[in-house]
């Protein structure tokens, strides 16, 4: 082998894996596949696929069987990945890797398959992840940015989900994103016009005194007019345009790298897309979220799951808050509902009605989180709470409806358990709650109600006079019982998917 400077080949590459069904189970590799592409010419220089048999065949479930259509029997002569970790080596070792969401799945799996072999893994000379460059540099304009959605856009048929299809249709995704990208780079001011662009597209733009403003990407929504109270002053408007957070694409990029958002009528300069400088921005190693301690787990939250609607509902009399107890997991079921043109969300219901929950001294464990902020800096708050076992067995049952309408609706992102369950602590398990934040103009308020039980049993709601997390740490500390009245909230955002848990109300116990 040479040494890695004369290894230019950038090499593509995609693992199939087996879909974890109960925590604490890992993935296993069940295919292998990359192509080795000339970086000057784009052309196909050498393949290799390879199924690969994992030490426990039983670890091959029906829903893995249903994401990737890799069955026991597929893989029962197939060799072992230490039979291949030879070949796999060689390829990966020293060379650029490049693929769709590597750095948060199939990296991480190279790495865990030779640490299972006793091996040390091979190291790239830097790595492309086309999901997080062509979220920056595309947009949004193609849908959700998976494979999937990106090739029916251009017209390139089915993604297969097998290892050695999909990098090859990573690949000319890659080219025609390039080339849309070159032909508007040469005529900015007619090509990037609202007439043209798809109807899978989801506009992101910030106003502020109806101009764009390059500040970062939002999601604009219409919600019905509203009275909001913020502190001593009230907003209040017909029309009630409200901007609601959006998680950025940030944590996929190296730190400090400035957005350049795509603004029509803007005067920022455009990058040069063929320019390949930029590039070394996008080496970057990123761990593994199921690294990341209890603490905190980043995972990309779509901005849907921020609707403004959540806003409004606990003042809605219709809306009902059913206990634990209360819930019959028969009744339990999924349906996939409308979220934006070409996209759908899954729903969760409870005999046919929206399943929301709460939870009476809910008690403490993490205070808010302020670690990871929106695009205006401000923090996406959030704390995490001990889970009974009446909520555990509601919540898991939930997982596993909504994991297998996503599974069987064509999804191929992984699964992220509602429920935390960490070693040392699995008879302690913990939810996070999320407090969403509502944009109104410039104003920042809390989207969720929040209120404070004296030791007399009287209840009265907190009045912010200002956005400050520092504040609500002060009442969400360690130990402290809070009453919560949550939505269960399901995203599918950047190869990640689960259910995630917003509170709409919060009744926070001065016992």
């Amino acid at each position: 082998m040479g040494s890695s400077e004369d290894r230019y080949e950038i090499a593509f590459f995609d693992v199939e894996t087996t879909v974890p069904t109960r925590p604490g189970i890992g993935f296993a590799i069940l295919e292998f596949g990359s192509i080795l592409v000339c970086p000057r010419k784009l052309v196909e220089l050498e393949s290799y696929s390879t199924l690969v048999r994992p030490a426990d065949l039983s670890l091959i479930s029906t829903l893995s069987v249903r994401c990737n259509g890799i069955s026991r029997d597929a893989v029962v002569a197939a060799p072992t990945f230490r039979d291949i970790a030879d070949r796999v080596y060689d390829i990966l070792h020293g060379r650029i890797w490049a693929g769709h969401n590597i750095l948060r799945f199939d990296c991480a799996r190279i790495r865990e398959a030779f640490a299972d072999i006793g091996r040390p893994a091979p190291e790239p000379k830097g790595t492309i992840d086309s999901l997080a460059l062509l979220t920056q540099r595309f947009g949004r304009r193609a849908g959700d940015m998976k494979m999937a959605t990106l090739a029916t856009y251009f017209g390139l048929g089915q993604q297969t989900h097998r290892s050695l299809d999909d990098v090859r249709m990573n690949l000319e995704v890659l080219k025609y994103c390039a080339t849309v990208l070159f032909l508007e780079s040469s005529l900015p001011d007619i090509l990037t016009t609202n007439s043209w662009v798809s109807p899978n597209a989801i506009t992101r733009s910030r106003s502020i005194n109806g101009k764009s403003s390059p500040e970062g990407p939002s999601l604009s929504v219409n919600a019905p007019s509203a009275s909001l109270n913020n502190g001593n002053s009230q907003v209040v408007s017909s029309t009630n345009q409200i901007t609601i957070e959006n998680h950025p694409i940030s944590s996929l990029m190296a730190p400090g790298r400035e957005e350049v958002p795509n603004l029509v009528g803007s005067n920022t300069p455009r990058p040069d897309p063929f320019n390949m400088a930029p590039l070394s921005s996008e080496i970057v190693i990123e761990s593994d979220p199921t690294d990341v301690n209890m603490e905190e787990k980043s995972i990309p939250v779509s901005p849907d799951l921020l609707s403004t609607a959540a806003v409004y509902q606990c003042n809605n009399s219709s809306v009902e808050f059913l206990e634990p107890d209360d819930v019959s997991i028969p009744s339990i079921s999924a349906s996939l509902a409308p979220l934006y043109p070409g996209s759908q969300k899954i729903k969760l219901l409870h005999k046919d009605n929206s399943l929301q929950l709460q939870c009476a001294r809910l008690k403490v464990r993490f205070g808010i989180s302020s670690k990871f902020v929106d695009h205006a800096g401000r923090p996406r708050l959030n704390f995490v709470v001990y889970a009974s076992p009446s909520l555990c067995r509601v919540l898991d049952s939930c997982d596993g409806i909504a994991q297998k309408l996503s599974l069987e609706s064509g999804s191929s992102s992984e699964w992220w358990p509602v429920v935390t369950r960490k070693t040392g602590f699995v008879n302690y398990p913990t939810v996070r709650l999320h407090i969403p934040t509502a944009v109104c103009g410039e104003i920042a308020i809390y989207a969720t109600e929040i209120y404070q039980k004296e030791n007399s049993g009287s209840v009265q709601r907190l009045v912010f006079s200002k956005f400050d997390a520092s504040e609500l740490n002060s009442l969400f500390t360690p130990g402290t019982f809070v009453d919560a009245f949550f939505s269960l909230d399901t995203y599918d955002y950047q190869q990640n998917a689960g259910i995630r848990l917003v509170a709409k109300k919060l009744i926070i116990h001065s016992d």
